[in-house]
């Protein structure tokens, strides 16, 4: 007969405990940000129901972000109803740091209130600006290029041109350099992709005085990773002359405010078909370099 005294066991379970802890400390974990939260005030400029955000020129948060322009998930969405452009809000924004392999993060405003309302400035809400239309002639806008050469929208006739807002000095990685770094993987992938043959891209400086095109040169050298230049043969660099900033941020929906050293800005990017025509826009940077690939590849077949 095999005995077992009450001592073995207690040290069997033990040993077992141990070597559970140990396993389960040795596996790895998903990772999780903790949520951060921060009083939040602003004015709403527009309203997307479809995609539950609104564009809000929001009030500098201490020790998080300055004061800009940007779009805002908005939680519960029900919310929307009750919000229109030209209100002021008080809301918490919600931020949780980002966990994976790039770096993402989330973040949302929520526990929204209306604390005033007042109607949009002229010329100064993103409401209030045009919004590119699917089908709309694009005009034959202008601009001085990286290499101090005069180009304007129409001589990119005859192939796909994709366009988006940028200024080299904007410090915040979910604004311009998150764009740029896209343009970049888009520039990358439609090196050798027979879909997107042709296709060109044109980032655009909303801050001529400072941009210079050896400013705008040195910048696309920077954000595309290389210093060949061969670079802008498909991937241009480009800024407008100041008097006609005005009419171009409207067409393309870009609400700029310099402040101090900084520009309070929102997003916009358009491809731009063959004919010259609007193939898609995107306001805010919730779009994916595969995104404007695919567009570019179906304006592509259309010109086909």
């Amino acid at each position: 007969m095999y005995i077992v005294n009450n001592h073995t066991v207690r040290i069997s379970l033990v040993a077992l405990i141990l070597a559970g802890t140990l396993f389960f400390s040795s596996c790895p974990r998903a990772k999780t940000g903790s949520a951060k939260r921060y009083p939040f005030t602003g004015r709403i400029l527009t309203i997307d129901l479809q995609n539950q955000t609104a564009a809000i020129d929001g009030d500098t948060i201490p020790g998080f972000m300055d004061a800009m322009t940007m779009n805002y998930r908005i939680k519960p969405p029900s919310m929307l109803s009750q919000l229109s452009a030209g209100d002021s809000i008080s809301a918490e924004l919600v931020d949780i740091a980002g966990t994976d392999e790039k770096g993402a993060s989330d973040s949302w405003l929520e526990n929204i209130k209306v604390t005033g309302h007042s109607a949009p400035a002229a010329g100064g809400a993103a409401n209030s600006l045009h919004q590119p239309a699917a089908g709309e002639q694009v005009p034959d806008f202008s601009f001085t290029n990286q290499s101090g050469k005069h180009i304007s929208l129409k001589q990119y006739r005859g192939q796909v041109l994709l366009v988006t807002f940028i200024y080299t000095r904007c410090p915040f990685p979910d604004f311009c350099p998150r764009v740029s770094n896209n343009f970049a993987e888009v520039y990358k992938q439609t090196g050798n992709n027979p879909a997107v043959a042709g296709t060109h891209l044109l980032s655009v400086s909303f801050d001529p005085e400072h941009d210079t095109p050896q400013i705008l040169r040195d910048y696309g050298f920077s954000v595309a990773h290389a210093r060949d230049p061969a670079l802008f043969r498909r991937w241009e660099f480009a800024a407008p002359n100041a008097a006609d900033l005005p009419r171009i941020a409207d067409f393309f929906a870009l609400t700029i405010h310099p402040e101090g050293g900084t520009i309070t800005h929102n997003l916009s990017t358009a491809v731009i078909g063959p004919d010259g025509r609007i193939v898609k826009w995107y306001h805010g940077s919730d779009w994916q370099a595969s995104d404007l690939i695919k567009d570019a590849a179906a304006a592509s077949v259309s010109k086909n």
